[in-house]
């Protein structure tokens, strides 16, 4: 068996969709004895992974899988490998560096439920 990792992508519609586009980008681990294998198993996972809820101020809320965008194999997993790049510009990057310094006082400090609510 080897390990790959996959990047899911899912699309957030929330009430009739009148809003931005929201994509939700996954990275996970998966283990195949192919690449093959490893693509399907990261497609049903999402599959099944697809919900239809009511947020907060009851509108419809819908997660729809979109696919695997990336897949690949890790050889051997090596201290302080890269495993993702994603460049980000903000309009705002006094707010930016902020809540990427809120988030890491909130992992380090272990409140992860408060971590949740700064994204």
């Amino acid at each position: 068996m080897n390990w790959y990792l996959t990047k899911m992508v899912f699309r957030i519609i929330c009430g009739d969709g009148n809003h931005t586009a929201q994509f939700d980008e996954q990275l996970r681990l998966v283990t195949a004895g192919s690449r093959e294998e490893a693509f399907h198993k990261a497609q049903l996972m999402g599959v099944k992974e697809e919900e239809i809820f009511f947020n907060q101020q009851l509108q419809l809320v819908q997660w729809q899988f979109i696919s695997v965008s990336e897949l690949y194999q890790l050889n051997e997993l090596i201290d302080g490998a890269e495993l993702y790049s994603r460049i980000e510009e903000k309009e705002n990057a006094d707010n930016y560096l902020h809540i990427i310094q809120k988030k890491a006082e909130q992992i380090r400090f272990g409140n992860t439920l408060e971590m949740l609510n700064l994204a």
